[in-house]
């Protein structure tokens, strides 16, 4: 792309991903920038990383509207109006109606502490520590109607350790997210991703599996 993508960021708590893509972005480690940031929740954090930025924020509660529908018709309206190129869901923790989802279809990305299609939803860590796996990770995905079920697009790994808890996994997993979910988005920008149907397209080639990298590869890229 000529000109640098113009993100939208859906927060709702402390925005540790979002700061990792504000970093990116200033650094010109990817072309494009954070025109806005949108909390659901006015004391989320991330609203304060936002502005120490210079970026625009706004806060869109629940209260008021009379159901989801009528909430994401709202959302959508104002993602209109301030020209989304891209919608980043990083911590966002409304589930999206079909009809949001529809209007920004292959223009909607996600983040979320697993790897995809297992665990699915929330407590992530402590659930992958009760089945006693061996691996976890993040999986970056195009967000559909089923959550957690978009196209994957990337995944990040790593190996449970013997003295992991839902505590560590979780640094350990956030560390692998603030490196892929800016790399992902900057595929983006770039023009070398995009959605094809029900799957992910790079580099002009349908993907058959997500790209998988293990901890040490996205830790030192």
């Amino acid at each position: 792309m000529d000109r640098q993508l113009a993100v939208v960021v859906l927060i709702s708590g402390s925005g540790t991903n979002l700061q990792a893509i504000i970093d990116a972005c200033a650094h010109g480690h990817i072309p494009a920038r954070i025109t806005a940031v949108v909390s659901d929740k006015p004391e989320a954090f991330g609203l304060s990383r936002a502005e120490r930025a210079g970026i625009e924020t706004r806060i869109l509660t629940a209260s008021g509207f009379a159901d989801r529908e009528a909430y994401d018709r709202a959302l959508g309206g104002l993602l209109d109006q301030l020209q989304a190129d891209l919608v980043v869901l990083a911590g966002f923790m409304r589930i999206l109606t079909a009809g949001l989802v529809h209007q920004w279809a292959g223009r909607m990305l996600n983040i979320h502490p697993s790897l995809l299609p297992d665990y699915r939803g929330l407590h992530t860590h402590q659930r992958v520590l009760d089945a006693g796996e061996t691996f976890h990770g993040t999986s970056v995905h195009f967000v559909t109607e089923e959550l957690d079920g978009g196209p994957v697009i990337a995944q990040a790994r790593l190996a449970v350790r013997p003295d992991d808890t839902a505590e560590t996994l979780n640094q350990r997993v956030q560390a692998l997210e603030h490196r892929m979910y800016p790399r992902v988005i900057g595929w983006y920008a770039e023009g070398r991703l995009k959605m094809a149907g029900d799957s992910v397209q790079i580099d002009g080639k349908i993907l058959e599996a997500p790209i998988v990298r293990d901890e040490a590869e996205w830790l030192r890229s």
